[in-house]
């Protein structure tokens, strides 16, 4: 299994920027992609970025030129770097890893808060 605990979340004011962290322990060599969610009340969770372990990634088209999601395998620490933050983006924002192998177990992280002020 994997555990996944994020940190780096707190207050900022729009216009600034946030780092995010999440830190993978436990079987992380079987993950294949990881990625950052967000869910706001009242609404879904969403996907905000996604990396494979070859370093390909996605964004979703209203964190694109904004937000950053980078790696470390050495460390098994996923990164998501936030800049230019919007009120919008306030959410509690989660970790999330898929297995390599089938059947794609997915292991969520407990949330970190992120609160952007006008």
């Amino acid at each position: 299994q994997v555990q996944l605990v994020e940190s780096g979340g707190g207050l900022v004011q729009a216009g600034g920027s946030l780092r995010v962290s999440c830190a993978a322990s436990g079987s992380i060599f079987s993950v294949n992609v990881m990625g950052w969610y967000r869910q706001a009340p009242g609404k879904q969770r969403e996907l905000v970025a996604v990396i494979t372990s070859g370093g390909t990634t996605n964004y979703a088209d209203s964190v694109k030129g904004r937000f950053t999601i980078s790696r470390d395998n050495t460390d098994n620490t996923v990164y998501l770097q936030m800049n230019s933050l919007k009120p919008e983006d306030t959410a509690v924002y989660y970790c999330k890893a898929i297995s390599k192998a089938p059947p794609f177990v997915n292991y969520w992280g407990k949330g970190t808060l992120v609160t952007v002020s006008s």
